[in-house]
């Protein structure tokens, strides 16, 4: 059996961190959903940047919307738009079969937004009825600033990936959002059943502390906190409060593993989804490492759910001096201007080449 249908036989659903308008039209996610057990996938701005760089598709569409009256922001989100809710199509049958628990595709708001409340709410509430696809999320940073649009979207009913997580307390601030939203639909009489997931980034735990720890911790504190985080997801699903929501219809918010390409050309290429395999989550992959998995994948145990030795191995890198209450703030704020740097690189690259296409008729 292809270790990718063992992986989602285990109970972990696979989802592409890509997409291209290239993949769409010749078939490859099609290939990905058939034969890789893919049921769902992610975009950020960095995707679509090197998406539209790489590839003469857009180009016909860039030129169209070409007048100076039209901003890239809205350039791009029609593209984006165009290709997500394509995509969101091939997961239908995904999403209908697993009774809207699965087969998701995500759109980010402006990450520009990722410190604003209230324009972070205007923007996914706008993009989510623009979409017009049940299975479409909405990823909202889970940044302070962040919690209070992600609770009021969910009272509205619109999907949410909250994304940009990085530590326990961060997931559990995010999944106490996304909670409070579903009450205030349950004390209105409205259905509480509204999908989110919590993605909680791994690998650039890891790159932070490559060169301050000592050999023996080298690639080890990025499972050691998504072990850590999976006991408190495992325990929320356990509380009185959440099962008070279930038993009325609430859904549960998986929890996702995120950025989970090793950057480590000396570690195994399928690290962080082998050893975060684990039921009723989602792993969302890179292109290159959901094939490195499909070609040579293994599936070990799955993740325990009291966290297993996580704790200890935390309390080694305490010792080696990293905080890593600090190291998760630092590494959310980092997050938080990486994708504007991405999202002002593609609106550079969409005004370049709306600028090319206009020079040359």
């Amino acid at each position: 059996m292809n270790p990718t249908k063992k992986l989602h036989d285990l109970g972990q659903s696979l989802w592409l961190d890509n997409i291209t308008r290239d993949m769409l039209n010749n078939g490859t996610l099609k290939r990905y959903i058939d034969e890789l057990s893919v049921t769902g996938l992610t975009s950020n701005p960095t995707i679509f940047e090197n998406a539209i760089k790489n590839s003469a598709m857009y180009d016909q569409d860039v030129a169209l919307k070409a007048p100076a009256s039209q901003s890239g922001e809205a350039v791009f989100f029609e593209l984006a738009l165009a290709d997500l809710t394509r995509a969101a199509d091939l997961f239908k049958a995904v999403h209908e079969r697993t009774d809207g628990v699965d087969g998701f595709v995500s759109l980010e708001v402006s990450p520009l937004l990722a410190h604003d409340t209230d324009s972070t709410l205007k923007a996914a509430l706008d993009l989510h009825k623009r979409a017009g696809k049940p299975n479409l999320f909405i990823k909202i940073p889970g940044t302070p600033e962040g919690l209070p649009a992600i609770e009021e979207a969910i009272f509205a009913g619109v999907p949410v990936n909250v994304t940009l997580l990085f530590s326990r307390e961060q997931y559990l601030a995010a999944a106490d959002a996304y909670l409070r939203g579903v009450e205030r639909r349950i004390a209105k009489g409205l259905n509480p059943a509204v999908a989110s997931v919590a993605s909680v980034f791994i690998s650039r735990w890891d790159v932070a502390v490559a060169k301050e720890v000592p050999a023996e911790l080298v690639n080890k504190l990025g499972i050691a906190i998504g072990e850590r985080t999976y006991k408190a997801y495992r325990d929320l699903l356990d509380s009185p409060r959440f099962q008070r929501v279930a038993n009325v219809g609430g859904r549960a918010q998986r929890l996702l593993w995120a950025s989970t390409g090793t950057k480590d050309p000396k570690a195994s290429d399928i690290l962080y989804v082998k050893d975060l395999a684990s039921p009723f989550t989602v792993n969302t992959m890179p292109e290159g490492t959901l094939k490195a998995f499909g070609d040579h994948g293994e599936v070990g145990q799955p993740l325990a759910a009291d966290g297993g030795d996580c704790e200890k191995v935390l309390a080694a890198f305490a010792k080696a001096g990293v905080d890593v209450d600090a190291l998760a703030k630092r590494l959310q704020d980092e997050g938080a201007a990486s994708f504007v740097k991405s999202w002002n690189d593609l609106m550079e690259r969409i005004d370049s080449k709306r600028g090319a296409m206009r020079k040359a008729g």
